[in-house]
C-alpha cells in the first residue's frame, strides 16, 4: 500500500480484515476525516496514537468503533430515482408475471445502511395496492455496520432525512411524525426486516431472492473480493431474478456471471436467464 504510513496501513488493514473493503491510497484522506470524532473521544490527536492503542490488549471495542467510523453509510430515499423508476416500470411487473402463481416475492437490500433503500422498495409496493393485494412481500436489509442496522431497526428519521428523496405526499402517506422523528407506518414495517451481515459472509436462506439491490457496495472491493461478492449474489438470487447495482457500477469486465440488461449497466441478470423458468428451490449458501 505505497504512500501509506505504517499507522494508516494498520487502520486500512483492520477495515479490510473485518469488512473486505479496501482503503486505497486515493481514499486515505477518509481515515483522518472519519476518525476525527473518535480521536476526540480517545483524547488523541492523530492516527499514530490510534495505532498504538489498537496494538494494546483488550482493544476489541476500539477496533469495532474504528471500523464503524470508516464505513460509508450515505443513503437517502429514492437515491438515484431513475433506477427506482426502472424497478417500478420494468422489474416489478416482470416479477409479478413470473410469480403470479405463488404470489410471493423476496427482495434483498445488500448494504442497506440506515434503511431508506429497503423502505423505498416497500413504498413501491404500497403505492400499487391493487397489483399486490394478496401477495407476500419480504424485504431483507443487511449491512456490515451494526450502528447502521440498529438505526434501520429503529427507523425514526429526522426532518432532513425524511424530506431527502420523498415527496410531501409520500412522506405524509407512509410515515407519521413522532416526538423523536418520522417513523414508517405499519404497512411498510410489515414488509421489511434488517440483519447485520457482510455480503461476503455465508447467507443461509432456504429460498432465493427474486431481486437483489447491491448498490455502491462493490466499489470498495478489490478484484478478487468483488468476484467473491458476485459469487454470493449468484447464490442468493433466483435463476430468473434481477440484480441492481449502483448507477455508476457495472458487471462488464468484472464478472462472467451477470450481464447488463438492455445496455443499462446497473440493471443485470444472470447470463442467459431472461427466459429461464422460475426456480422452485435453491441450496443454502455456504
Amino acid at each position: 500500500m505505497s504512500g501509506f504510513s505504517a499507522s494508516h496501513s494498520v487502520v486500512a488493514d483492520l477495515l479490510r480484515a473485518r469488512t473486505g473493503q479496501q482503503l486505497t491510497e486515493g481514499r486515505r484522506w477518509r481515515i483522518d476525516t472519519a476518525l476525527a470524532g473518535l480521536f476526540r473521544e480517545q483524547g488523541i490527536s492523530n492516527v499514530d496514537q490510534l495505532a498504538c492503542l489498537l496494538a494494546e490488549s483488550g482493544a476489541d471495542i476500539l477496533a469495532r468503533d474504528v471500523v464503524e467510523a470508516l464505513l460509508n453509510n450515505e443513503t437517502y430515499f429514492f437515491r438515484d430515482r431513475p433506477m427506482f423508476e426502472m424497478l417500478a416500470g420494468k422489474v416489478l411487473p416482470d416479477l409479478a408475471a413470473r410469480r403470479a402463481g405463488a404470489r410471493r416475492l423476496r427482495i434483498w437490500s445488500a448494504g442497506c445502511s440506515t434503511g431508506q433503500e429497503a423502505y423505498t422498495m416497500a413504498i413501491l409496493f404500497a403505492q400499487e395496492p391493487e397489483r399486490w393485494r394478496g401477495w407476500s412481500v419480504e424485504i431483507v436489509g443487511t449491512d456490515v455496520s451494526g450502528r447502521a442496522v440498529a438505526a434501520a431497526h429503529h427507523a425514526c428519521y429526522s426532518q432532513f432525512e425524511i424530506q431527502r428523496g420523498l415527496s410531501v405526499g409520500q412522506m405524509l402517506g407512509w410515515f407519521h411524525e413522532t416526538p423523536n422523528g418520522w417513523a414508517p407506518n405499519d404497512a411498510l414495517r410489515a414488509m421489511v426486516r434488517f440483519e447485520r451481515r457482510n455480503i461476503l459472509d455465508p447467507f443461509d436462506h432456504a429460498r432465493p431472492f427474486d431481486l437483489v439491490l447491491c448498490r455502491n457496495v462493490l466499489l470498495y472491493f478489490d478484484g478478487p473480493t468483488r468476484e467473491r461478492a458476485f459469487a454470493r449474489l449468484d447464490q442468493a438470487l433466483a435463476e430468473d431474478g434481477w440484480l441492481m447495482l449502483g448507477a455508476g457500477e457495472t458487471v462488464v469486465g468484472r464478472t462472467g456471471i451477470f450481464e447488463p440488461v438492455e445496455g443499462n449497466q446497473g440493471l443485470c441478470r444472470r447470463k442467459s436467464a431472461s427466459n429461464a423458468p422460475v426456480r422452485q428451490a435453491r441450496a443454502s449458501i455456504r
